[in-house]
């Protein structure tokens, strides 16, 4: 009997927060005074869980496969990363077990959106939205989030094979 072939990723992303720019989390734009500021739309929770998966099926990195230094990623949803990282996946036969992220950030508050960060996600990927977990804390008001200068976000990810 041959088992599946499991594996684990972890992913972290980090951008800094500016007033009067959109701000995106979970392929959802929030309102917001201020937000997350990098080449595409900078949605972190995506970048975060996008190096998750790439990282579980030793694909390298986000910015390795959508550098910013190609103009063909500039200001692009990354939604769309996640459609691309998944057709990765699946070329290596690889299938998403689940996700688990947590987004740190202190304004605005994420909880509400959650359900529909989930579903925008889960459509991407092509899995169900109980396959993704997503978590939200404050950093209690220290460093660079606790100013509200930055957002942060971390996931792991579960792949396997038959």
């Amino acid at each position: 009997m041959r088992l599946p072939k499991i594996k684990v990723g972890f992913g972290f992303d980090v951008h800094p927060l500016v007033v009067d720019h959109p701000f995106y989390l979970g392929g959802k734009h929030l309102e917001s005074d201020k937000g997350a500021m990098g080449h595409s739309d900078a949605d972190v929770l995506i970048h975060a869980i996008c190096d998750a998966l790439l990282g579980a099926a030793n694909l390298r990195d986000i910015g390795y496969h959508f550098s910013n230094k190609d103009s063909k990623w500039a200001g692009i949803r990354s939604t769309i990363f996640l459609e691309e990282v998944m057709l990765l996946l699946k070329k290596e036969g690889f299938m998403i077990g689940n996700i688990d992220a947590t987004i740190c950030l202190e304004s605005p508050k994420v909880n509400p959106h959650i359900p529909e960060m989930q579903e925008i996600m889960s459509k991407s990927l092509g899995i169900e939205v109980s396959q993704i977990s997503i978590k939200a804390t404050t950093n209690e008001k220290l460093g660079f989030i606790g100013r509200e200068e930055g957002v942060t976000a971390y996931a792991v990810a579960l792949i396997f094979s038959e």
